[in-house]
């Protein structure tokens, strides 16, 4: 019981920081997945192409060597992060390249009619986007969810 005491407190607080660094992967990682799910569906090749090597390589890869890359291969070139950004930014590569995917499947859910009484509206694409496809990509993905 003594040992579980002395422990307790590094445990805490080790907990602690998976509860930081959870949320603010959620936070950094939810809007850039809508970002790029949307360059996915780009009709820019190159753009496109870039995004889909990156979903490919973060999806393909596991997470434990992306951290280590991210620590120890990144200084090689110049880009030195201490451990907790480290760890934040690999996991915030990571999981926008799933988070694109998710939102790239609810968007590509929505009926092209969606757009067409936009245009009717005479409403742009950033208005579309903002008022008609991403609550409903944000509803179909939470459905999917439940």
């Amino acid at each position: 019981m003594k040992y579980v005491m002395e422990i307790l407190p590094s445990l805490f607080s080790g907990a602690g920081m998976t509860l930081q660094i959870f949320f603010e992967t959620l936070i950094f990682s939810l809007p850039l997945g809508i970002l790029v799910s949307f360059g996915l569906s780009s009709r820019f090749a190159p753009l496109k192409w870039l995004l889909n090597f990156y979903v490919w390589l973060m999806r393909g890869t596991p997470l434990l060597l992306q951290l280590i890359f991210v620590f120890y291969g990144l200084p090689i070139v110049g880009l030195t992060f201490p451990r907790y950004m480290a760890a934040l930014v690999a996991f915030v590569l990571n999981y926008t390249a799933y988070f694109a995917e998710i939102f790239r499947g609810g968007n590509q859910a929505i009926d092209r009619g969606q757009f067409e009484a936009a245009k009717v509206l005479q409403l742009t694409y950033g208005q579309t986007l903002r008022k008609i496809v991403i609550p409903q990509v944000i509803k179909i993905v939470r459905q999917l969810q439940e």
